[in-house]
């Protein structure tokens, strides 16, 4: 199973591109993900990792997503390679976004987001009636 859950700030707006063969859109940014633990003394470590999105969640990511913004991304890992002009061998390793999400607790001049509960598509599910909270006891959960 190769799948990939990420959340961290982009540290650049997504760039967006279209394939020459039949135009689809590709956005391309980079996640900063924080590490879970630091060393004694020193400052928490980030690792900058590369996400590649494609078709809606490629136009999703780049009509809302600003550098800085902190993202949900899940999606899968992908290596490839090529030769540059040179015969040089390049690899790559980036994640494959499958579905893109807000994880700020407000989004820039929209007071009324909820935090972390936007999809790929732009839809607020907080309100959704699959992720309703009531009150009541523990004998109403599923499990």
């Amino acid at each position: 199973m190769n799948k990939v859950i990420l959340m961290g700030r982009l540290t650049r707006d997504p760039e967006v591109r279209y394939t020459q063969t039949n135009n689809t859109l590709v956005a391309s940014f980079s996640l900063a993900v924080n590490r879970r633990f630091a060393r004694q003394g020193e400052e928490r470590q980030a690792d900058f990792i590369n996400v590649v999105a494609w078709s809606k969640t490629g136009e999703f990511c780049s009509k809302y997503f600003k550098k800085g913004q902190q993202v949900g991304v899940i999606g899968r890992i992908q290596t490839r390679n090529w030769d540059d002009d040179q015969g040089t061998k390049h690899y790559v390793t980036e994640v494959i976004a499958e579905e893109a999400y807000f994880a700020d607790s407000k989004r820039e001049g929209d007071a009324g987001a909820s935090a972390g509960f936007e999809n790929t598509f732009g839809e607020n599910i907080a309100n959704s009636s699959e992720f309703q909270v009531t009150s009541g006891s523990d004998d109403d959960l599923p499990f």
